[in-house]
C-alpha cells in the first residue's frame, strides 16, 4: 500500500434476484465513450448502468449503517459514469482504490478471488511463488481466500472494544473493468450486451448483463496517514510532547489488544499508519521554537489506523515453517507495561465470557456468508481467538507489557456443546489446552 495515505459485523451480501420477465423494455443508455455510429459495441463498457439495479439485480444494502452504505452507493454511481477502481500496485494480492464522482478516494476494495493465493490474483510475484517453492506456499495456519472476511472481521472486533483503530470495513459486492475476470467472462459480458442492442425482448431476459460483481471488503479510506516506520524513525530524533506521547503509547496499546486477539501473522511496521499533525515550526513570539518550548504551542495531534487485516483469524498457531511474530514487539512502546487506559476500556469486556461468545457469535454471522465455510474450521479459529483472550486478560490483570505478553504460552480453548448448532446451553463446557509444538523458524 502507499506510505502516503491508505484506508482502509458486515452485514451479509443480499443474494442476487433476477428480473421478471414480463418487465418492460429497459435501455442501456450510452457510455460516454461510445459514439453514435454502428459497429463499435467493442468499445461499451462490459457494466450495466445503475437503471438494471432498479430491477433487482444486486443491491449492497446496510440498513445499521446509512453512513456506510452511503458512502458504497457513491462507489456505485462512479463505476457506472466509467470512473473505475484503479488497481493498487503495491502489495500481493489485486487490491484496488475505489472513487466517488468528484475522483476523490473513497475507499478500498479487495476481491477474494484475487487475494495473494487466489485463483485470479493479478500480481505475477505469487504465480512463481506457487510454480517455484510450492512447498512453503501460502500460510498453513490460515483459510485460503479468507481475507476479506479477515478484514471485516477485524472491523468487527475493533467496533466491539471500541478501540477505533480499524477504518470502517464491511463485505460488499462490486463489478468493474478494471478488476481482473477470466476472459470468458469478458467475451460473454459482451455478447449479451450485443444482443440486448439487436433483440431488446431477448436481451432483457438475461439473469445478467455486465461482468458479474465481485465479493470482497470494501475498507474506507483514510487521509494524511503515513506509514508506521516513517513517523517512528523521526520520532526516535524528536522529542514529543508528554501528552502527544502518552497519547501515541495508548493508541499503539490499542493495536497491540486488536493484533493479539485476531492473532495477526502479518503485521509490520508498514502495514499501520500514523496520522501526525505537527505544531508550528513558529512559536507565538514569532521566534524559532527550541527544544522544550512545547509550552508555546497546541500540543500535535496522533492518529492510528491499523490496515491490512487480512491475514489474522488462523485455525491453529504457527507451527511448522514460520511463526509469524509480531513487529511491533521489537519498538520500545511494547516494553512499556500496559496502561491503567487500556485495561478501563478492554478488561471488564474480556473478562465477561458472555462477551466473548456474544463476539463469537457475530463472527459467525460474518464468515458463514463465505461459500466455503466450514463450521468445524470456524470453532478452531475461536478456539485460537478464546485462547488469545485468556493469555491477554491474564497480562492486563497481571501489569506485564507487550513483549511479556508475547512470551506467555500459547493456549487454545475448544468450545463442547451437549447438542449440535450455535445456540447457547447449560451443558456448554470448554477445554483449555496449550500449544507444544514449536515453528523452524521463530523470528519469522
Amino acid at each position: 500500500m502507499s506510505s502516503n495515505s491508505h484506508v482502509h459485523t458486515a452485514a451479509p451480501p443480499p443474494d442476487v434476484t433476477f428480473a421478471a420477465p414480463g418487465l418492460p423494455d429497459i435501455r442501456i443508455p450510452r457510455s460516454p465513450t461510445r459514439t453514435n455510429t454502428r459497429g463499435n459495441e467493442e468499445s461499451s463498457p462490459l457494466l450495466v448502468s445503475r437503471v438494471e439495479h432498479e430491477y433487482g439485480l444486486f443491491e449492497n444494502n446496510f440498513p445499521d449503517d446509512p453512513n456506510f452504505q452511503e458512502i458504497i452507493r457513491e462507489a456505485e454511481a462512479a463505476i457506472d459514469q466509467g470512473i473505475m477502481p484503479e488497481r493498487i500496485y503495491q502489495g500481493s494480492s489485486g487490491s484496488y482504490f475505489v472513487k466517488n464522482t468528484d475522483m476523490k478516494i473513497i475507499g478500498v476494495f479487495k476481491p477474494k478471488d484475487e487475494e495473494p493465493y487466489g485463483l485470479l490474483n493479478p500480481k505475477w510475484t505469487k504465480w512463481m511463488h506457487k510454480i517455484c517453492c510450492p512447498c512453503c506456499f501460502g500460510r498453513n495456519c490460515l483459510v485460503p481466500n479468507q481475507g476479506y472476511l479477515s478484514e471485516a472481521g477485524a472491523s468487527l472486533v475493533d467496533s466491539k472494544l471500541q478501540l477505533s483503530i480499524v477504518p470502517k470495513t464491511k463485505v460488499v459486492r462490486l463489478s468493474s473493468e478494471t478488476f481482473n475476470y477470466t476472459d470468458i467472462d469478458r467475451l460473454k459480458s459482451r455478447t449479451k450486451q450485443s444482443i440486448l442492442q439487436k433483440v431488446p425482448a431477448l436481451g432483457k431476459r438475461f439473469h445478467r448483463l455486465g461482468l458479474p460483481p465481485k465479493t470482497g471488503s470494501f475498507q474506507l479510506f483514510v487521509t494524511d496517514f503515513k506509514d508506521a516506520d516513517f513517523w517512528l524513525r523521526k520520532f526516535d530524533h524528536e522529542d514529543l510532547p508528554i501528552s502527544t506521547a502518552t497519547r501515541l503509547q495508548h493508541l499503539f496499546e490499542r493495536l497491540v489488544v486488536l493484533d493479539y486477539i485476531i492473532r495477526n501473522t502479518d503485521r509490520g511496521n508498514d502495514n499501520w499508519l500514523i496520522k501526525y499533525d505537527p505544531v508550528s515550526s513558529r512559536g507565538s513570539s514569532g521566534t524559532d521554537i527550541e527544544d522544550g518550548e512545547w509550552s508555546l504551542v497546541d500540543n500535535p495531534d496522533i492518529s492510528v489506523a491499523a490496515i491490512d487485516n487480512g491475514l489474522a483469524f488462523p485455525f491453529k498457531h504457527p507451527d511448522e515453517w514460520r511463526a509469524y511474530p509480531y513487529h511491533w514487539a521489537w519498538l520500545p512502546q511494547a516494553k512499556i507495561p500496559f496502561s491503567d487506559e487500556i485495561k478501563d476500556l478492554v478488561l471488564p469486556q474480556l473478562s465477561d465470557m458472555t462477551f466473548v461468545e456474544d463476539l463469537v457469535d457475530d463472527l459467525y454471522e460474518l464468515f458463514k456468508t463465505d461459500k466455503g465455510f466450514d463450521r468445524r474450521t470456524f470453532e478452531k479459529q475461536m478456539s485460537v481467538m478464546r485462547g488469545q483472550i485468556l493469555n491477554l486478560t491474564q497480562a492486563l490483570k497481571d501489569g506485564k507489557s507487550p513483549v511479556q505478553l508475547v512470551q506467555m504460552p500459547v493456549v487454545t480453548i475448544e468450545r463442547s456443546k451437549g447438542m449440535g448448532g450455535r445456540g447457547r446451553t447449560d451443558s456448554e463446557t470448554f477445554t483449555q489446552s496449550f500449544a507444544h509444538r514449536a515453528p523452524f523458524f521463530s523470528w519469522c
